[in-house]
């Protein structure tokens, strides 16, 4: 495959990825390559080049003769992918204490600010945009690209239960307040502390979503994806 094929695979990839991980998609729903095609103004072959890095990543079941189809997740795999991702993320941050730069510190304190801000005026759009960021820096500053990688990733997967949950009860002030434990943690370098509270944002996020039940997050769906 040329180097212009490749680039228009990945540009359908994530246009792919963003629509399954958003829930435009329905579990089980084919994906039909001339028609994905003639959407997004591109040939069969970037489609299916999407197709197949889909497939890898869990998202799309490609069943020979037949055709591409969107997986889902089950309430188990949710739960294992939070379970994982609570203790990556407390290495994640475990590092980040002591590799964090003074723009990332800033760039933090700066994101709560006005994540209390935008709670307080029921903005949660902007609240779960504020949530990524504060994610994504903690991911950068730890210092593996390997890490952050895969804390992405799950944090892409996870991201439309996050929002159902950050919408839920006072759950987006409680999110906050946790997010202001790791930040002071990082900002004196208490390793321990900053892992501790890392995973506990996590733990409590699971609280959370089993406390307002596996159908009200999915909106009803038995396999919803994320």
């Amino acid at each position: 495959m040329n180097r212009e094929n490749h680039s228009l695979g990945q540009k359908v990839f994530q246009r792919i990825r963003e629509d399954i991980l958003e829930g435009n998609y329905k579990v089980g729903e084919e994906l039909k390559e001339q028609l994905i095609g003639e959407q997004m103004g591109v040939s069969r072959t970037p489609v299916r080049e999407a197709l197949r890095q889909l497939e890898l990543e869990g998202l799309v079941e490609i069943i020979s003769n037949k055709g591409a189809f969107v997986v889902g997740f089950s309430p188990e795999d949710i739960k294992d992918i939070y379970e994982i991702r609570a203790v990556l993320e407390g290495l994640c941050v475990k590092r980040a204490a002591t590799r964090i730069s003074e723009l990332q510190i800033e760039a933090l304190e700066e994101i709560l600010f006005l994540t209390d801000f935008h709670i307080k005026n029921g903005n949660i759009e902007q609240v779960i945009k504020l949530d990524s960021l504060f994610h994504g820096i903690l991911y950068e500053a730890n210092g593996s690209r390997m890490l952050e990688q895969v804390l992405d990733n799950y944090y892409q997967y996870l991201r439309k239960i996050s929002r159902v949950s950050l919408s839920f009860s006072n759950r987006a002030v409680a999110s906050n307040q946790e997010h202001k434990q790791i930040f002071e943690a990082i900002r004196q370098q208490d390793q321990k502390r900053a892992e501790y509270a890392a995973s506990l944002h996590i733990a409590n996020t699971i609280k959370n979503i089993n406390s307002l039940g596996w159908e009200q997050i999915t909106g009803g769906q038995e396999n919803g994806k994320d």
